[in-house]
């Protein structure tokens, strides 16, 4: 009997599996309650992690968005045997290259995989640039600058917006705003550091002071910006097929490709077109600069506005404005001219370029933000990685800008009407916040 007694006490398979399945229960239910309770919405914590995303868009977004500076100093000497479209190259594919790893680093983002690959790709991304010093052929460029820069600087920014979303919902368009305005400070420093250092200690020392720029602030990202909510797997896999079938995030994904194929061409020829109507390379360069410094002043004052109205019903006019401005640059033959170009193309351009991403936030659950962002970066990156040589091609077929600007303007255009449409059929009608 005493045997009996105990051997009935014994936990069989089936409870076993309870408890495993009270235990996942619970689990998911701790996982649901993180990521309903409150976010922080400010503290010293979460505007270090700003300082940080801001550091981090500065190095990556901010460097690459120096590219003009570079297709014009190459085309005059290291380069100058090879046609633009070519050079343009090395260009879009770092454009595509820092929205393509979007797609895996922003799954790896909601696996909780965050620091370490953010850690040895500032590693490359400082190794490539020191690289690039040494670089003397058209094939060193495009693998140093164009394809090593252009991924490691993906790998660092893919996840940015997604480490902002944890720790800000209200203030959210804010806070992305501030974080962008670190590719301007970027797009605005770089291009001045590199035509004033330049004829002072060569290209090489030019590199390598962005070199050593680049392990500060990146150092800085590194430390200051991290995850708040837990991992979750979402189920989807790396690439959710199943999100299409949303019609507006298939338009609104169609929308950022389109956006890409012509944003870019203004901001990767005002300074080449500018020598080309004969103004002087020794100031044409500050044309890049200046829609740099502008399009800061974009972003931010975007976060503030999107707050209140939604994302794409600031956004959508002033790329309306953007597209006009592409269509009017080519006509803008003196130096004046342009400098009014770049200051409002930079400020128009950089509402849409800080904030497409932010739509993406009201498409579905935080928990799978990192892949909802990556897959539309990952389609925007085929407009990026087309749309200049395209521009470059045209440029080259028909001798001018003309006609660069009608299809870059064209592009932009389009991407706004696939806007509307998105909202439309969120909405549901013709007024509302989105």
């Amino acid at each position: 009997m005493a045997d009996l007694k105990v051997s009935s006490e014994t936990p069989t398979i089936n409870d076993h599996e309870n408890d495993i399945e009270g235990e996942k229960t619970r689990r998911d239910l701790d996982l649901e309650q993180a990521f309903a309770e409150d976010y922080p919405d400010g503290g010293l914590r979460a505007w270090l992690v700003v300082g940080g995303t801001v550091a981090s868009t500065f190095s990556t977004f901010g460097y690459v968005n120096a590219w003009g500076s570079f297709q014009s100093y190459y085309e005059k000497t290291v380069l100058a045997d090879s046609d633009a479209s070519k050079i343009a190259w090395i260009g879009s594919v770092q454009y595509a290259l820092i929205l393509l790893p979007g797609l895996l680093t922003g799954r790896m983002f909601d696996l909780g995989h965050f620091k370490l690959p953010n850690f040895f790709a500032s590693i490359i991304l400082i190794l490539a640039t020191f690289l690039v010093a040494e670089c003397t052929k058209y094939w060193h460029f495009l693998l140093c600058q164009g394809f090593v820069i252009g991924l490691s600087c993906g790998v660092i920014f893919g996840p940015t917006m997604g480490v902002v979303g944890h720790w800000f919902k209200r203030r959210r368009a804010t806070a992305l705003g501030i974080t962008a305005c670190g590719s301007s400070v970027g797009g605005t420093i770089f291009p001045i550091i590199g035509s004033k250092l330049i004829p002072l200690v060569g290209f090489p020392w030019t590199m390598r002071i962005i070199g050593f720029i680049l392990i500060v602030t990146c150092g800085f990202s590194n430390l200051a910006m991290s995850r708040r909510l837990p991992p979750k797997n979402v189920k989807g896999g790396l690439f959710n097929f199943a999100a299409f079938k949303n019609a507006q995030y298939s338009v609104y994904a169609a929308g950022s490709f389109v956006a890409f194929l012509g944003l870019y061409t203004v901001l990767t020829y005002i300074d080449v077109s500018a020598t080309h109507y004969g103004v002087s390379p020794d100031i044409s360069f500050y044309l890049l600069s200046i829609a740099n410094f502008s399009s800061g002043f974009g972003r931010v004052i975007t976060g503030l506005v999107a707050d209140r109205t939604g994302a794409v019903n600031y956004i959508a006019p002033m790329t309306v404005i953007a597209g006009i401005l592409t269509y009017a640059w080519p006509f803008a033959h003196s130096f004046g001219a342009m400098v009014v170009i770049a200051i409002l193309y930079g400020f128009s351009s950089g509402a849409y370029v800080s904030s497409f991403l932010l739509p993406l936030f009201e498409m579905g659950e935080i928990a799978d933000i990192g892949r909802r962002t990556g897959m539309v970066m990952s389609v925007a990156a085929l407009g990026a990685v087309a749309g200049p040589p395209i521009s470059g091609a045209i440029n080259s077929a028909t001798g001018g800008y003309n006609a660069v600007g009608y299809y870059a303007g064209s592009m932009i255009m389009l991407a706004v009407v696939l806007m509307l449409i998105t909202r439309q059929l969120a909405l549901g009608r013709l007024v509302g916040k989105y």
